[in-house]
């Protein structure tokens, strides 16, 4: 009888997206708020009974690795070691502290697991570190150093990572995020895992390559299944048909980073066909620059937004009408605490009920001996980044002052027409969960208050029956862009012939 010979795989996730227009810098807490796992707990979470992530996803790229390493177990005997998972909402940069504190850990934990064939993690492509280049290449360095340059190792991204040809090199195996708004996370990972198993088994041998695109926004809204870009994901599906091609992935940046490469990028992984790949890659690079002149859609100023409120009544008795908070995206990390919208909303919309979160941390020192149903009045914004968020008053009804897990404390102020949802940490307000559970209906609600671009179209489509992105003044607002100072002109700030120039740059001082 043949004997299946045993790989272990290791696997570990350290995943944030940086916005680094913050000064408000993102430490192991805001990690250990929102996901952070280990070992044996780590391992339950992921398995078809668990939940990997939970307040995001029950499944996500490790439930996925997980999914697509008991597929290949045919054809292997495969030990799979947990290191640890962290995962936090998009904001600053991690502190110095945070960083080095997660190199060691991962360095740690890896020397502990014993011999290890190859390493599988789960990472954004667009974290940053105050003072610290590259972290996430860094992370992929330490695990070299500990596994051996020769062990390969598996990365999943999201689709607004920045790549770069350091990244490239480090990577055995790239896959990337096909969706936005992002849903396939579980898909991604359980395909980057068989990957990772053909390789360490001598059955596939990966040729990859890549390219960068000298622009910054383009394809319209990004969305994947509307029509500037699902012409463009249907052509990678169509692309992967071919058994030579292993995976495509097609970058489209995020743009709040104060990178001078930043860009759009390509990467395309083939059974051992460099010239295949390259054909590839030229091919999905010039599909993305032909949408580079369908910009995003233009958002809509609070007056604006609120007219369109107020005509669309229908949409109001129906259900809600999400407002986007387009510069204050805690998504895209912004710190929510911008009170822009709340200030407009508290002096012009009296006549409609608003539900509207904020970050207001100083607040609960207030109300620490605060009993519900007191009134009170707080201050809210001019804390994080007073520079921009500047101070608003609220008078009202305190109706909710609890502990959470994923938020820290938050309140409830009944200001009439308007419900104050305070929170400690930064208020992921995607769902209708957020306000549900303090107590907020939200189909009672005229209009509610999100912080993202993408994610609120997904999940409060059961109750919003309109979705309006609203434009103040913030650090998600998306002519940042240009205020960056770039290495080479880039689109839109430039009209370019081509990316043929650029990319030839960016790949010769960073060939891989």
């Amino acid at each position: 009888m043949t004997v299946k010979r045993t790989i272990r795989i290791a696997f570990a996730r350290i995943q944030q997206e940086s916005n680094e227009f913050s000064t408000v810098e993102s430490t192991i807490e805001d990690f250990e708020r929102t996901h952070y796992m280990e070992g044996n707990v780590l391992l339950e979470a992921i398995k078809p009974t668990g939940k990997e992530a939970e307040g995001f996803m029950k499944n996500a790229e490790l439930s996925g690795f997980y999914k697509g390493i008991q597929e290949k177990n045919s054809e292997a005997q495969i030990e799979i070691v947990p290191l640890f998972s962290a995962w936090a909402v998009s904001g600053g940069p991690l502190s110095a502290e945070t960083q080095s504190l997660f190199e060691n850990r991962l360095m740690s934990k890896l020397k502990d697991a014993g011999p290890i064939d190859g390493v599988f993690f789960t990472m954004h492509g667009a974290l940053r570190a105050t003072g610290i280049p590259n972290p996430e290449e860094r992370y992929l360095q330490k695990i070299k150093e500990v596994v051996g340059a020769n062990t390969p190792i598996a990365v999943t991204l999201d689709l607004h990572a920045h790549l770069r040809g350091d990244l490239v090199e480090l990577t055995d195996v790239l896959c990337a995020y096909r969706t936005n708004p992002h849903r396939d996370h579980a898909k991604v990972g359980a395909r980057a895992a068989k990957i990772l198993v053909d390789v360490i088994l001598g059955k596939t041998k990966v040729a990859k390559t890549w390219r960068y695109l000298p622009m910054i926004l383009g394809g319209g809204s990004t969305i994947d299944f509307l029509p500037t870009m699902l012409p463009v994901f249907r052509k990678l599906k169509k692309i992967e048909e071919d058994p030579r091609v292993l995976y495509v992935s097609l970058f489209m940046v995020h743009p709040f980073l104060n990178s001078p490469d930043l860009g759009w990028a390509v990467h395309v992984m083939t059974q051992n066909d460099v010239q295949l790949a390259d054909q590839l890659a030229d091919d999905i690079a010039n599909l993305a620059w032909d949408v580079r002149h369908k910009m995003p859609p233009e958002f809509d100023p609070p007056d604006r937004a609120l007219a369109k409120v107020r005509k669309n009544k229908m949409a109001r008795k129906l259900g809600t009408i999400c407002l986007c908070d387009t510069s204050d995206a805690v998504g895209a990390g912004g710190t929510g605490e911008n009170t822009h919208l709340l200030a407009y909303l508290l002096t012009h919309a009296k006549d409609l009920l608003s539900y509207v979160p904020v970050r207001g941390p100083q607040v609960f020192e207030q109300l620490v001996n605060t009993k519900v149903g007191a009134q009170v009045s707080v201050t809210v914004g001019g804390y994080l980044q007073p520079d921009i968020n500047p101070e608003v008053a609220v008078a009202g009804r305190l109706t909710y002052n609890q502990a959470t897990k994923a938020f820290g404390q938050v309140a409830v102020v009944d200001a009439g027409h308007v419900q104050l949802v305070i929170t400690e940490g930064a208020p992921l307000a995607f769902k209708p969960e957020f306000y549900e559970n303090v107590g907020l209906s939200v189909w009672k609600a005229d209009m509610v208050v999100t912080k993202g671009f993408f994610p609120p179209r997904i999940f409060f489509a059961l109750h919003s029956r309109k979705t309006l992105n609203v434009a103040t003044k913030g650090i998600t607002d998306l002519d940042l862009y240009k205020t960056l100072d770039f290495d080479g002109p880039v689109h839109p700030i430039k009209a370019l012939p081509g990316w043929r120039k650029a990319d030839a740059e960016r790949r010769q001082a960073n060939p891989k």
